[in-house]
């Protein structure tokens, strides 16, 4: 996919974000825009919000046949051009319609329970509980850079890093978080917790769901989030010094 230019484009990204749908490439795009607007981070965490609260604030209710079919009939392709054109995932006009009809027909939710879910989530997904840290390369001459996207609520993150070098057996690249001296929490001799370990593919690429320590509840307690590399029998030694870093 080329960069984003419309709105819908955007939209489809954080749906597919949203929906753990994207590849590395894709995320990447994301992480552009969202360092040239913070605001769609806000956007994306309302979506995620969303998607989860649904199978549990709602009840299980038998969609009407004649609906079931419309949106059957609306999903599938009519062309070869039509596959060829379409993307693999469900189209974003799709998903919110479709979510839409489920809510408004199927579902016989009224408005104002509807309403109420929603200000609950908008409630729970302020701007601040996405939490985007971008690392860059300690060295001019490692074009290598990475990012953490993280959601406090549940600690869960996306890790995505790009032309880091393929490593020799043996080895592995470790991603720390490096807290504040005061942070009552349980960090080895440098001060940091040992968050992930990973490798990358041929391409120097990786990009991953991972979970991080409680320590990002509270973001003033973090100082930085560095990347090393560290022996794959023993990445928690933190021999390595740091390629890339985030300081805060």
């Amino acid at each position: 996919m080329t960069g984003p230019s419309s709105p819908e484009q955007i939209k489809e990204l954080m749906a597919g974000y949203a929906l753990d749908d994207l590849d590395a490439e894709e995320i990447e795009q994301l992480e552009r825009l969202i360092a040239e607007n913070p605001q769609l981070a806000t956007e994306v965490n309302r979506l995620q919000a969303t998607w989860e609260l649904l199978p549990y604030a709602l009840p299980a209710v038998e969609p009407p046949s004649h609906l079931r079919s419309a949106i059957l009939e609306a999903a599938s392709p009519q062309t070869e051009r039509d596959r060829t054109k379409n993307r693999s995932r469900l189209p974003w006009k799709l998903i919110v319609v479709s979510i839409a009809a489920l809510l408004a027909l199927a579902l016989g939710i009224d408005n104002y329970r509807l309403r109420q879910a929603l200000q609950s989530t908008r409630i729970e997904t302020r701007p601040s509980d996405t939490l985007t840290y971008f690392l860059q390369a300690t060295k001019s001459t490692l074009e290598a850079s990475a990012s953490v996207m993280v959601n406090p609520n549940d600690l869960k993150a996306r890790l995505t890093a790009k032309n880091l070098p393929p490593l020799p057996p043996g080895k592995v690249y470790v991603l720390w978080t490096v807290l504040a001296p005061e942070a009552p929490f349980t960090k080895d001799s440098k001060g940091a917790i040992l968050t992930d370990v990973f490798d990358v593919d041929t391409r120097g690429k990786v990009s991953r769901t991972i979970r991080v320590p409680e320590v990002y509840r509270s973001q003033s307690l973090i100082d930085k989030i560095a990347v090393t590399i560290e022996n794959a029998s023993s990445p928690q030694k933190h021999e390595g010094t740091p390629i890339l870093i985030a300081k805060l």
